[in-house]
């Protein structure tokens, strides 16, 4: 699934541009047993503009025991749905990777999950391996992805400057290509492998291994897919057990990201 590795190192304390308190558990209502997101990490994408350890030589400056929650493919109802109803109850803030053709399909997820404080960034509009299109296909498939998003949300603004290649698939011409319109691009610290036949408690298994073995990262889920719905109360439960924090990560004020026409294919 994926193309390349690299060995994991910190992010420098200068990609931190500001940390603010999170919703702790006894400040989520009606659940003070929630894990809730212990803080906020604010971000400037030029600064580090190439993150996760499975492809990048940088991550996200994270403490020990610290977890960012990123889903890709979304929104799908009633997975996004029910996915949203599990952040909220437990005041978890994550980060979405939207695909275009799903954002123009259910609009109102996206706007609900930017409504209730989740970072929306894209995943370009139909879901293609970038790496094996032209350079000008790839750049069509991003742009349209931002523009969908942006006009789902009604401002441009709304769009986080964060994207994450399907597959993970990327190439050198195309990061250089997003990277110079002020984009961040996100790789991943740790597979869920929500996206293989296995069952909820299995996802839950090998996420808790390779988070110990780690010891914090960026998780990748997706919220197109029925299991990770079943599995992600098992899984907070389980980070929260074992004294894992949520942390949310949000893009410094900016220019907004430059959209393009809604001209599908």
């Amino acid at each position: 699934m994926f193309m390349r590795s690299a060995i994991t190192i910190g992010f420098s304390a200068a990609m931190l541009l500001g940390a603010l308190a999170g919703a702790s558990a006894n400040e989520c209502p009606g659940n003070p047993n929630a894990i809730g997101t212990s803080r906020v990490i604010t971000v400037k994408p030029k600064d580090y503009p190439l993150v996760g350890s499975l492809q990048y030589q940088e991550t996200i400056s994270l403490k020990n025991r610290e977890v960012v929650l990123t889903f890709d493919d979304g929104p799908v109802p009633p997975y996004t749905n029910r996915i949203l109803d599990i952040l909220a109850a437990e005041c978890v803030k994550a980060t979405f990777f939207t695909l275009g053709v799903n954002v123009a399909e259910s609009p109102d997820l996206v706007r609900r999950a930017h409504k209730e404080g989740h970072s929306i960034g894209t995943h370009t509009f139909n879901n293609p391996h970038l790496d094996q299109l032209t350079l000008e296909q790839a750049k069509k498939e991003i742009d349209l992805g931002i523009a969908t998003a942006a006009e789902a949300l009604g401002n441009a603004n709304h769009v986080a400057p964060f994207f994450r290649a399907p597959f993970l698939d990327i190439n050198t011409p195309i990061e250089r290509h997003l990277t110079s319109r002020g984009l961040m691009v996100w790789s991943i610290d740790i597979d869920t492998e929500d996206w293989t036949e296995s069952t909820e408690e299995q996802i839950v298994e090998l996420t808790m291994k390779r988070l110990e073995q780690e010891g914090k990262g960026i998780l990748l889920l997706h919220d197109s897919m029925p299991v990770t719905a079943r599995a992600l109360p098992m899984l907070l439960a389980e980070l929260k057990r074992k004294n894992f924090r949520i942390v949310h990560v949000v893009p410094a004020p900016r220019q907004p990201v430059k959209t393009t026409s809604l001209e599908r294919k």
